[in-house]
């Protein structure tokens, strides 16, 4: 059992002391459900927050913030060992039991004791209550020190000593099938908003990779323990959980993890038996909620059954009764772990319901915007025997279960639950091949891919290439590839119109819809590009995006977020209003992802993908100064030359040298931090804007850890294009190393150079670029090809 369980006799016995009145006593690292407002207890509590309060003995009241700790002993870095997992738990010193309530605690608390130690050698790997070691876990000694507390069973970092981050990371892991990580933390604070706020992060650190891979990051502050749960994907390779504290700017800021467990199988999965409940929630009500059930005790009006799980009366389940609705049609609602993985299958659960009067009993899906979808229900009053119900689960994108019972009576009966459990495997036998949002996007660099264009409207868009040149910009994937450009062959009709359109897409799902565009020549841009979408059922389309303005001649990224509950597709009109104000419309790399576009922006992007949109990433300079590296938005301040927007989104930031601020001749390096060392061949990708009559020397080195050395890997002289051009590089270090960007100023003002879109890959390039080295112009600048 982990440290954050409690015997099914000691939670009889806190529910003995519930019912007679009185404060509940406390058990040290055990969570306690926190009573109502009024003090009274009509019945047995409900869990708020999934883990409850947890009371320390050294302070009173909820789970105190870590400044009231003793302070802690620092952590020993010893090799592993297996825990003995001891401690002694004692109770808080609690008015209200009687003598013989206490007594009967006590002995559970032996009971609980002895079965933690019988326990302590079914820990998974990775897994760890931190009560007499830290199991393997150990800390980066360039940073912060954590401390592990022998009584409190945690262990913390806080501002006592000097620096930024503790970093901790496990022993060596691995798993074949999916596993959950189950982290049971808690972030104190004193400042109540900061830009800079105290941040705990958990990554990912897979062999063969350079860069950790983040899963989940909080800053939410409280005065108890929180739980987050957080799916892995089965693989193939070894590797480390490694969780970051960011102190941030406040003094007094402290992070404590009380355990960390990981199980096999599915976060969405849970039996009751434990005591955090899986990092299930009430949706809380002030009547009727979801109560924790079993452990032999009779707390309701009800006969409640035995659990399904043990089938016996020691065993817990969750259930809500009526008995305390106080309202017509009062609902509760218990929500399962938010899904951080892509997952479809087949969902089951056992439930039993008792009714008198009309009680409804439903599932449903609810996405991250709080939409809701009805996945199984039932109102029928069944036997006094578990009842197993199935049904098929699709969460393509982050979701919830919520198991809601809506009552019309303080007579209506009960619901129980228990034994929920996930299955890859669909419950019925669906055929057919999942919906890939992959086939729904284009880059046109060989084909219009899945899209199509309406012949009665003639060819509105024509996929076109333009060679590197100082007059045009090229398409957006490669600045040298193709795209589509409507427009460019008038009708005899009065306004100019292009349709482009989309696969079909199937129905009931979210959808996030990516796309670059770009304008040229209207004087009027509201309206000149709009997307429809059109239900193949109905004859009308509906407009859910169109252009309001926008920079002339940059490549704009634009977003949509759309859901439709039949099969649809979408439609990319061009419009000419007439003659006089018509002008080009260029269209480039469309993607389309599941869920929606917000929430795509909370996930993290890619390891080793830097953009620049917040900071400089992992890269640093030699000397800042006017003649360094800078980080920008929006067009350079000197006229022809450097880019009038960034790669990303054309409206973000780019890193690039001011020229005018330097000197013919002068350096300035960008150089990124010391990354690992894998073997095999890495790939780095990243886009390069070198535009201006007096454009220097863009290069690109490789120096590995311990040597002087600098090795070139590619490099770029004189004027290339008025577009962002792409740059590939393929290299291998099995030594820890460090990528450096090197600018030369050119010889007039005009030699602005940036760099965006840095990423860096495992593995070799797909396309390797011809030419790593180059001097002077290519041959085909300012040659214009359709």
């Amino acid at each position: 059992m982990s440290s954050f369980q409690m015997t099914s006799e000691g939670a009889d016995a806190l529910r003995r002391v519930a019912r007679r009145g009185g404060d509940p006593p406390t058990l040290e690292g055990t969570p306690v459900p926190a009573t109502p407002a009024s003090g009274n207890w009509p019945g047995p509590t409900p869990l708020r927050d999934g883990v409850g309060r947890a009371a320390h003995p050294r302070c009173p009241g909820p789970s105190p913030p870590l400044s009231c700790l003793p302070r802690p002993r620092l952590l020993s870095l010893r090799p592993a060992h297996t825990p003995t997992r001891g401690g002694r738990l004692s109770p808080a010193p609690a008015a209200g039991p009687a003598p013989p309530a206490r007594k009967m605690l006590r002995l559970c608390l032996l009971a609980a004791h002895a079965l933690r130690l019988a326990g302590a050698a079914l820990l998974s790997p990775g897994s760890c209550a931190f009560e007499d070691s830290a199991c393997g876990y150990q800390w980066d000694y360039a940073h912060l020190p954590w401390a592990l507390h022998g009584e409190g069973h945690y262990i913390s970092v806080d501002t006592s000593y000097e620096g930024e981050k503790a970093v901790l990371y496990s022993p060596d892991l691995y798993s074949e099938e999916w596993s959950c990580v189950r982290l049971i933390y808690q972030i104190a604070t004193t400042l109540e908003t900061s830009h800079d706020p105290t941040r705990l992060n958990l990554y990912l650190r897979q062999e063969g990779e350079s860069f950790d891979r983040l899963l989940w990051s909080t800053k939410e502050s409280s005065d108890s323990w929180l739980i987050a749960s957080l799916d892995l994907m089965n693989s193939t390779k070894k590797y480390k959980l490694v969780l970051e504290g960011e102190m941030g700017q406040d003094k007094s800021g402290s992070i404590a993890i009380f355990e960390i467990k990981i199980t096999p199988g599915y976060c969405v999965e849970c039996d009751f038996e434990e005591n955090h409940l899986c990092g299930f929630v009430n949706r809380w009500n002030p009547n009727v909620n979801w109560f924790v059930g079993g452990g032999n005790i009779h707390n309701s009006q009800s006969i409640l059954p035995k659990d399904h799980t043990l089938n016996s009366a020691l065993g817990h389940y969750m259930y809500v009764d009526s008995v305390y609705v106080k309202d017509f049609q009062e609902v509760a609602q218990l929500i399962s772990p938010k899904t951080t993985a892509p997952m479809s299958g087949c969902l089951s659960f056992y439930y039993q319901l008792k009714q008198e009067s009309s009680i409804v009993f439903t599932v449903y899906l609810r996405d991250v915007s709080g939409f809701y979808e009805e996945i199984w229900k039932t109102d029928t009053a069944l036997s006094t025997d578990w009842a197993l119900a199935e049904v098929d689960f699709n969460a393509p994108y982050p979701m919830e279960v919520v198991f809601e019972v809506a009552f019309n009576s303080a007579k209506g009966g009960y619901v129980a639950l228990d034994d929920i459990s996930f299955s890859p495997v669909y419950c019925s036998n669906q055929t057919g091949t999942p919906f890939d949002p992959a086939n729904a996007g284009c880059n046109f660099e060989e084909d219009l891919c899945n899209f199509y264009q309406d012949q009665k409207d003639g060819p509105g868009w024509s996929r076109v290439k333009v060679k590197r040149n100082v007059y045009r910009a090229g398409d957006h994937t490669t600045g040298f590839g193709y795209y589509l450009l409507a427009n460019t062959k008038y009708t005899t009709q009065p306004g100019y119109i292009g349709r482009l359109y989309g696969p079909t897409l199937p129905g009931n799902l979210q959808f996030c819809l990516s796309f670059y565009y770009a304008l040229y020549g209207f004087f009027k841009m509201s309206g000149t590009l709009a997307v429809y979408i059109f239900e193949e059922n109905h004859v009308v389309q509906e407009k859910i995006w169109s252009v309001l303005d926008s920079p002339k001649g940059v490549w704009t990224k634009a977003e949509i977020s759309f859901k439709k509950p039949m099969p649809c597709k979408v439609v990319f009109v061009s419009l000419c209003k007439s003659f006089w104000d018509c002008g080009l419309v260029a269209l480039d790399d469309v993607s389309l992802s599941l869920g929606t576009c917000h929430a795509a922006d909370s996930i993290q992007h890619s390891p080793g993908e830097c953009t620049f949109e917040k900071d400089e990433c992992v890269f640093t300079q030699k000397k800042r100064g006017r003649g360094s590296w800078h980080r920008r938005r929006g067009p350079t301040p000197t006229s022809y030359t450097g880019p009038k927007g960034d790669h990303t989104t054309g409206v973000g930031y780019y890193m690039y040298i001011e020229a005018s601020d330097m000197v013919y001749g002068q350096r300035a390096y960008l150089v990124s931090r010391l990354l690992r060392g894998i073997s095999g061949k890495q790939c780095l990708t990243f886009f390069y804007h070198m535009y201006g009559a007096g454009t220097g020397l863009l290069s690109v080195y490789l120096k590995k850890e311990g040597d002087d050395e600098e090795i070139p890997l590619w490099r770029r002289t004189g004027e290339q294009s008025i577009s962002w051009l792409r740059g590939l590089i393929e290299y291998e270090s099995d030594r820890n190393y460090q990528i450096i960007f090197e600018v030369i100023r050119g010889v007039s003002m005009r030699s602005d150079t940036a760099i965006d879109d840095v990423l860096f890959q495992a593995g070799p390039c797909l396309e390797v670029e011809e030419i790593q080295f180059s001097s002077g112009y290519p041959d085909s600048l300012n040659e214009i090809e359709y």
